[in-house]
């Protein structure tokens, strides 16, 4: 509701409106303009402008928010345990040890597997990389979502990208470099109707109940861990006699 951009510019009247809410949204949400501009010794004018300044249409649109933001914050998250069950449930009647093993032909036949990933999925990414270096899979990752053209930079490699939604444009701009240099993309996603998937070789969707908390998305990355470990054990197992 209150994005830094916006407060950073925000004038002394504003602040103190601004002090004043972030206090006492409880209270807020339920008065007339009026009444805040009494409590707050700040003119009607000045708190419609400040709404206004905040992208709303007014202050009864800003309340509406505010309720909005305060059921948010009290909401519970999924139990991981049942997310999970379903998960593997899922799995176990799809047809993923097929998807893996074409994931792990094109692993297998190149000589650097590099790690894709953005924020949580970048930290994924590093996972993912190490997993595969302890079994004796040349790799690299990058979490920096300004890396330079990794296509140019590596021969023969395929590109393991880790997003949750499959959107984020950093991470699809790798995608399209990759594909642009004629090496093969295999993504996770939690779906299979994303942008990046589309632009995959192999796509890996997990469909887990995706979570946001405020702007932040918590969906569980735990099946995420489960494919990494799965691709990377079947490549190792591969060259075991």
């Amino acid at each position: 509701m209150f994005p830094y951009e916006v407060v950073s510019k925000f004038t002394e009247t504003e602040l103190h409106l601004y002090r004043y809410i972030m206090d006492n949204p409880e209270k807020v949400m339920y008065m007339r303009v009026r009444e805040l501009a009494n409590e707050t010794h700040v003119s009607a004018a000045s708190i419609v402008r400040f709404t206004r300044k905040l992208g709303y249409d007014g202050f009864s649109e800003f309340k509406v928010q505010l309720k909005q933001a305060s059921k948010e914050k009290g909401k519970k998250t999924a139990d991981t345990i049942e997310v999970l069950e379903e998960f593997f449930e899922r799995t176990l009647r799809r047809d993923y040890d097929e998807i893996l093993d074409k994931a792990v032909d094109v692993i297998d036949d190149a000589q650097l597997v590099v790690f894709v990933g953005i924020g949580t999925s970048g930290i994924l990414a590093e996972y993912g990389s190490r997993f595969f270096s302890n079994l004796q899979k040349r790799t690299f990752y990058i979490k920096d979502p300004f890396y330079p053209n990794a296509a140019q930079q590596f021969d023969n490699a395929v590109m393991v990208i880790l997003s949750v939604s499959g959107e984020t444009p950093q991470v699809i701009i790798q995608a399209q470099n990759m594909k642009q240099y004629g090496s093969k993309i295999i993504s996770i996603t939690n779906s299979s109707k994303n942008t990046l998937a589309g632009l995959s070789d192999i796509n890996i969707p997990y469909y887990v109940t995706q979570e946001m908390i405020h702007e932040t998305n918590i969906t569980t990355q735990i099946p995420v861990l489960f494919l990494l470990e799965a691709m990377a054990k079947k490549t190792y197992n591969r060259h075991q006699i």
